[in-house]
């Protein structure tokens, strides 16, 4: 299946950027180019962080789904499930993002906002990145072979079909929201 617009286009490229732009106005929005509201959901003092995401990955799965089953999408390009690789990551992400104060997205709305911090951070992320891909031959023979399981989705490894799961990700999501909002600490919204 062609779309319209190559994403490797001008117009292509216009458009990420205009989305880009949205999306970063969208995080400033939320209060997530604010280091303090970062660092407090690691504090359990304020869940917005979290209540944002749920609502990326909720609106995310159901856009992906809907354009799938309409045929706008030929199907599901995603990575091998390598959970060394998993675990590792997530786990240097994490520290990271407690340290710093940002993920890479919100990172980069921050320095939008004029927040030097978050650059200097960056460009620690940028050094990371080196890294990374310096040692990535290393990182594949090693580590990445580790619990791979290749390209798999939960509804190919349970019998319980990809509607199913994206019906239980959003009941999920909004019996976490309901629970925040009871009974979570009120951030400061001075």
């Amino acid at each position: 299946m062609d779309l319209p617009i190559s994403t490797s286009s001008t117009t292509g490229l216009i458009i990420a950027a205009v989305f880009g732009t949205i999306f970063g106005i969208l995080l400033n929005k939320g209060r997530v180019t604010d280091y303090n509201v970062i660092v407090n959901l690691f504090r359990f003092k304020d869940l917005t962080v979290l209540k944002i995401m749920l609502t990326a990955i909720v609106i995310g799965g159901i856009g992906v789904f809907a354009m799938k089953e309409f045929g706008w999408i030929e199907g599901y390009h995603i990575k091998d499930t390598n959970l060394a690789g998993i675990i590792l990551g997530s786990g240097i992400f994490g520290v990271g993002m407690a340290l710093y104060g940002y993920c890479p997205g919100t990172a980069v709305a921050a320095i939008a906002t004029g927040r030097i911090h978050a650059m200097v951070g960056f460009l620690g992320m940028l050094f990371g990145g080196i890294v990374y891909a310096l040692s990535y031959g290393w990182i594949k023979a090693n580590l990445l072979n580790i619990g791979q399981l290749g390209k798999v989705r939960l509804d190919e490894v349970t019998p319980i079909p990809a509607l199913v799961w994206l019906i239980i990700l959003t009941v999920g999501s909004i019996g976490i929201f309901r629970f925040i909002e009871r009974k979570a600490v009120k951030p400061d919204l001075i």
